[in-house]
């Protein structure tokens, strides 16, 4: 049995009975959206929807495992480390599917699942926290900037195979990226460096997840 979540309204879908044991199915897409609404135009994924989702599935006794299918383009940081905080606390079996492209924040939700896999076409973007609109120009605010990106790079780092040095030059390279700082990692050397587990495909994650669960 698979069930699938709409990330907007926090719903909660029965597809279907084929399968032996029963996976919740969670889309984060486009932003992350936290205390700041974001405009109507954008693409979103609200995440005080998907924190109580989260918990729900941790307690259902109808859920045996989850999947989590990634396509981010960052978003709230705040937001979406805690939504990797909860996922990587977890009981259940979990998996992330990076779909296309996992963007700042998207980083942090892939390896927060027990197992983590990315499409061979997919992209992880890698760069140091930043911020767009009017900041206050005193030197705590680099002091909050050093500590937010801190934050993250010992989760990515607890949850990943990936080593701190090795995050920290993707993170901080010069000269790749277009008028930015950071890189773009394709499928393959997100799991070569240890970022991402496997290479694979949705039945591959499906497989994974149905073999926890039996």
């Amino acid at each position: 049995m698979i069930f699938v979540d709409e990330a907007k309204t926090g719903n909660i879908k029965e597809l279907g009975t084929s399968a032996p044991s029963a996976i919740q199915v969670l889309t984060v897409i486009g932003q992350i959206e936290g205390h700041q609404v974001l405009a109507e135009e954008n693409k979103t994924t609200k995440y005080e929807h998907v924190l109580p989702l989260l918990a729900a599935v941790e307690e259902s006794p109808d859920v045996q495992g989850l999947l989590i299918l990634l396509n981010t383009v960052g978003g709230d940081i705040e937001a979406g480390l805690a939504i990797a905080e909860l996922i990587a606390g977890m009981r259940k079996p979990t998996a992330s599917l990076v779909l296309g492209g996992g963007h700042s924040i998207g980083v942090p939700l892939a390896v927060a699942a027990r197992r983590s896999f990315i499409a061979p076409s997919a992209s992880m973007t890698i760069h140091p926290v930043r911020m767009n609109g009017t900041v206050i120009g005193v030197s705590q605010t680099y002091e909050y900037f050093a500590r937010t990106q801190e934050r993250i790079v010992r989760f990515v780092t607890a949850n990943s195979h990936i080593s701190r040095e090795r995050f920290l030059d993707y993170m901080l390279r010069t000269g790749e990226l277009a008028n930015d700082v950071g890189s773009i990692i394709d499928g393959q050397q997100a799991v070569s460096c240890g970022l991402i587990d496997s290479l694979g495909s949705l039945a591959d994650a499906l497989t994974w997840l149905h073999g926890q669960t039996e």
